[in-house]
């Protein structure tokens, strides 16, 4: 069981090497504050923002400030095997915005599906296309109705903390990556 885990884990390495992209070449050094990504994300989020403070937080104080983030909806479902589609817009202090499209498999033990909407607070961003790519990590989820979580991906140097509030069912962890691009497709991997 644990050799097939570690197997996976390397695949799901493999493939989260960088795809190059031509995009404006600069520093992404601005930072944002976390009083500034909880007025965002209160603004983006509404109502169910009660748990988005204690989440931002939590992000900031493990990985320090990010100097950019990602706010867009996502839908993702699983039967041991899933997958993930989202889309957003990429903020930076002094690289302005950038539309960005999200895709992933996913594999483990986990069943169900949601939709949700999603903050993802951007580390170590140098250069728009570093955000471009596949980033590999582990989700897990427990949920009826829905709810706040935060999951960490990862490619090289840069970190991506999702932070998603939606609803539907879900239930398991699971193995998987997303892969950002700047144009939309249907193609998971």
């Amino acid at each position: 069981m644990f050799k097939r885990l570690a197997l996976l884990i390397a695949l799901v390495s493999a493939f989260a090497a960088p795809i190059p992209v031509a995009f404006a070449q600069g520093s992404l050094s601005d930072s944002f504050s976390g009083e500034e990504l909880v007025d965002d994300g209160r603004a983006f989020f509404g109502s169910t923002s009660q748990g988005l403070a204690s989440l931002v937080e939590r992000a900031v104080s493990q990985f320090g400030l990010p100097n950019g983030y990602v706010l867009g909806e996502d839908a993702g479902g699983a039967l041991f095997a899933g997958a993930r589609y989202g889309e957003g817009v990429l903020h930076t202090r002094n690289a302005g915005e950038f539309n960005v499209y999200w895709q992933g498999p996913s594999i483990g033990f986990d069943i169900g599906g949601d939709g949700s909407k999603v903050m993802m607070l951007v580390y170590n961003l140098n250069q728009i296309q570093d955000v471009l790519g596949r980033f590999a990590g582990v989700d897990g989820s427990a949920y009826v109705l829905g709810g706040f979580g935060m999951t960490v991906i990862k490619r090289s140097n840069v970190v991506m903390v999702p932070i998603r509030s939606g609803v539907g069912a879900r239930l398991g962890i699971n193995v998987g990556y997303l892969k950002f691009t700047n144009e939309p497709t249907w193609n998971p991997f």
